[in-house]
């Protein structure tokens, strides 16, 4: 038995070692900014907010 990890078909974004990234989807952009600031002012980590397009 291996690990269960499958081999990844295509990569979506390159996310370095040490950071975490969060997507959302479905939602507004002003839903998400502000859902993004409130989980903000809970870590202890500097964030940023992106848009992809």
């Amino acid at each position: 038995m291996g690990s269960g990890k499958g081999s990844p078909e295509y990569w979506v974004a390159v996310v370095k070692p040490g950071r975490i990234l969060y997507e959302m989807n479905g939602v507004t952009e002003n839903v998400a900014r502000r859902a993004i600031s409130i989980a903000a002012s809970k870590m202890p980590i500097r964030t940023q907010f992106i848009i992809s397009g």
